[in-house]
């Protein structure tokens, strides 16, 4: 009998093994489905047709040759080697890039970014404002700063993901901005993309021709090229500096990163809800970076069938009654390769069969 319940026992507790050791593989195993992701645009065939001098209200706020070029970081903190690499290849383009106090301290107030962006802006001596990187946080400083600043100061600036809610500041002082790389143009960066960012901060206008996809909505529109960062531009909406409070036909841009299905879609549904897609006169959607596979609660089942790509679920759920033109897969954004855009001011999108075009 006493040996009967020993075998028992010990059958009962290789059971009970290889029950938590199942139970931990199964977890293991989520985990590692949790962590998949895609991106989307980043590898779209794209083809430079040409540059165009710019002729708007602003020429004179480009670039040239020994210009003084303001080097902050008005949202997160940069690490010393993405603030080298501004520095250093500024230099190296022909400009005079100038370090604000700020830029990359161990610990830094909200007023000492304050300080550095009011500087850049004020001081007659710099042309432009470049950032080091986007981040967090830039809603805070715009919080604060004088909104005239901006408009008196007539300086562009350049940057992009968090940055976006100075482009939308910019827009509603009715400037031009630049959506472009910052520290990354400067360390591995597609050199057709170099070269177009080279060209755009001269006030040389690329035009693009992009490979199209079964998503599209063909049509032409014109309007200002406004947004950027879609989670980020949420943040600015009912603002003093909301870019989608103007009265001027617009182009709106999207674009983001490391967001999962749902809140892409989340994001999406407060700019249905405040009307801001539907006054748009086209779409323009560009990379979905390191978009996670998994999304427990939100994966298109309840919708008729799992979504196969973002470019699908955004098609399904916020297209129709729609329009208008609507290009997908313009690659700017946070992927390896992001092309520069003028924001702010007037440009022509043509979405045909098989390719889109744009142009300023």
């Amino acid at each position: 009998m006493k040996r009967n319940k020993r075998i028992l026992a010990l059958i009962a507790a290789v059971l009970l093994a290889g029950s938590l050791f199942t139970a931990s593989c199964g977890e293991a195993q989520e985990a590692a489905d949790e962590e998949k992701s895609f991106s989307e645009g980043v590898d779209t065939a794209i083809e430079i047709t040409g540059y165009g001098q710019y002729t708007g209200l602003y020429g004179s706020a480009f670039l040239q040759e020994g210009d003084r070029l303001a080097v902050i970081s008005p949202s997160a903190l940069p690490s010393e080697e993405q603030r080298d690499a501004v520095l250093a290849g500024l230099e190296k383009l022909g400009y005079t890039p100038v370090e604000g106090k700020y830029v990359c301290c161990e610990v830094r107030t909200l007023e000492n970014c304050l300080e550095d962006l009011e500087w850049a802006l004020t001081d007659p001596s710099i042309k432009a404002v470049f950032c080091v990187r986007g981040g967090y946080a830039a809603s805070e400083v715009m919080d604060i700063i004088p909104p005239d600043l901006i408009g008196s100061a007539g300086k562009l600036i350049i940057g992009y993901s968090d940055i976006t809610v100075y482009h939308s500041a910019w827009q509603s002082a009715h400037l031009p901005s630049i959506h472009a790389s910052m520290s990354a143009a400067f360390m591995d960066f597609p050199e057709k993309c170099f070269e177009a960012e080279q060209h755009i901060l001269k006030g040389e206008i690329p035009s693009y021709k992009c490979a199209g996809s079964k998503y599209d909505k063909a049509g032409t529109a014109e309007g200002i090229l406004i947004g950027g960062n879609l989670s980020t531009l949420t943040s600015v909406l009912g603002t003093g500096y909301d870019c989608t409070k103007t009265d001027q036909p617009y182009i709106l841009f999207l674009e983001d990163v490391n967001e999962d299905m749902e809140h892409l879609h989340r994001y999406l549904t407060v700019l249905k809800h405040q009307g801001i897609l539907d006054r748009a006169s086209g779409l323009i959607f560009g990379e979905w970076a390191d978009t996670p596979e998994y999304c427990e609660t939100y994966d298109g089942r309840s919708r008729g069938g799992t979504f196969t790509s973002v470019a699908d679920m955004i098609s399904r759920e916020f297209l129709d009654g729609l329009d208008i033109p609507v290009a997908f897969g313009f690659p700017a954004g946070h992927g390896e390769t992001n092309y520069p855009l003028l924001m702010g001011e007037s440009v022509w999108l043509d979405v045909a069969e098989g390719s889109y075009t744009l142009e300023w």
